[in-house]
C-alpha cells in the first residue's frame, strides 16, 4: 500500500530535487511551454500552479515567498507583472501537460508542460535576445 507517498523521489537528493524544481520552474515562466520526461511534468505542475496563485495575490509577502523558491529575479518578476495578471480571473489549471511519445535514447515517455493560454512569442524569446546582442557586440 502506497500510503504517505506523496510524490516521486525521480532518484535525487531532497536538494536536487529542490534545485531541479526551481529551474524547471523559472523555465517555464520565462519560455511558457518546455519538453521534459512525463514524471517530471507530472510533479512539476502544483509547483507552478501554486506560484502562479501566489502571483495572484501580489503583494510583498507572495512577492517574497516566490523568490524564496524561485531563484532567478527576472522570474520573480515576470510571474508577478506578466503571469499573475494574465490568469486573475482563472480559478486554477493553469498548466496543461501534453504526451510528446518517447526519448530515441532511453524510451523515457516524453512530455511538453505549457501554461494555458500563453504567448506563443514568448518560447526562445530570451535565446532570440541573447544572439542578437552578441552580433551586435561584435560589429
Amino acid at each position: 500500500m502506497r500510503h504517505a507517498r506523496g510524490y516521486r523521489r525521480l532518484n535525487r537528493t531532497h536538494e536536487h530535487r529542490k534545485a531541479l524544481w526551481a529551474n524547471m520552474a523559472g523555465s517555464l515562466i520565462e519560455h511558457e511551454q518546455i519538453k521534459t520526461t512525463l514524471p517530471k511534468a507530472k510533479e512539476l505542475r502544483p509547483i507552478v500552479e501554486k506560484l502562479i496563485t501566489l502571483a495572484k495575490r501580489g503583494d510583498l509577502h507572495a512577492r517574497r515567498q516566490a523568490a524564496a523558491q524561485l531563484k532567478q529575479d527576472k522570474h520573480v518578476a515576470k510571474l508577478m507583472d506578466v503571469l499573475g495578471a494574465r490568469y486573475k480571473d482563472r480559478q486554477g489549471g493553469y498548466v496543461r501537460i501534453l504526451k510528446a511519445g518517447f526519448r530515441y535514447g532511453d524510451m523515457a515517455p516524453m512530455a511538453i508542460i505549457e501554461l494555458v493560454d500563453r504567448d506563443p512569442a514568448a518560447k526562445g524569446a530570451a535565446d532570440i535576445a541573447r544572439l542578437e546582442a552578441e552580433e551586435a557586440a561584435e560589429s
